[in-house]
């Protein structure tokens, strides 16, 4: 699970390599919260912090005076130069937000559950497929299967023995109950999170004992 939660505890100061873990959680927080901006309205920066900090760095201008819309064109464009990442994903987060967020109030709470929605998911992915993930990432297709497999059994397998497993098991599964995405979005989620994992660097120690 290591290599998965470092993701979930960034640093401001904190210096992170161009395509990598952090920086893909950051598009995808900059991208909700545009949508967010866009269809609620909300112009206020301060609310929304993952946007604001994006829009300074990038001057990415604002469109027909409403906060959002630029940048949501700017990150989807971004994701699919370095992520590959299909329309598809970005629908599937637009379908979501209109479902949940009708009104200011809901913004908060719907992030804080995307938010352990996906701590949740990505802690759980790491201790059932453990060994899986030392499988080399030069075999993607390989990878994308078991990745595929281990987000089925999450919201199938009902056979679960240990009890932390099957608490954050019905944990994902009361998220996205609410969140509605589909096992193809979640799949595509996971698995840009454990290629990108293979890509960080290695710590001297873990270097040194292979």
């Amino acid at each position: 699970m290591g290599i998965i939660s470092s993701i979930f505890n960034r640093g401001e100061k904190e210096q992170v390599k161009s395509g990598g873990m952090e920086d893909y959680m950051m598009l995808v927080r900059v991208y909700f919260q545009s949508v967010l901006a866009s269809r609620l309205g909300i112009n206020n920066l301060a609310m929304l912090p993952d946007l604001r900090t994006y829009k300074q760095t990038f001057r990415v201008p604002t469109l027909n005076n409403k906060l959002g819309l630029g940048e949501k064109v700017s990150v989807r464009k971004t994701m699919k130069n370095i992520y590959k990442v299909d329309d598809s994903f970005f629908d599937e987060i637009d379908a979501s937000i209109k479902k949940n967020c009708k009104k200011m109030q809901d913004v908060q709470p719907y992030l804080y559950q995307f938010q352990g929605f996906t701590q949740d998911l990505m802690m759980l992915v790491g201790n059932l497929m453990k060994f899986k993930l030392r499988v080399p990432g030069i075999f993607k297709k390989v990878i994308y299967t078991m990745t595929e497999k281990t987000v089925n059994d999450i919201f199938d397998k009902n056979d679960f023995t240990d009890p932390g497993v099957i608490k954050a098991v019905m944990s994902i599964r009361q998220y996205d109950q609410r969140l509605r995405f589909s096992r193809k979005w979640v799949t595509d989620f996971v698995y840009q999170i454990v290629m990108l994992a293979k890509k960080e660097p290695k710590g001297a120690e873990e270097t040194q004992s292979k």
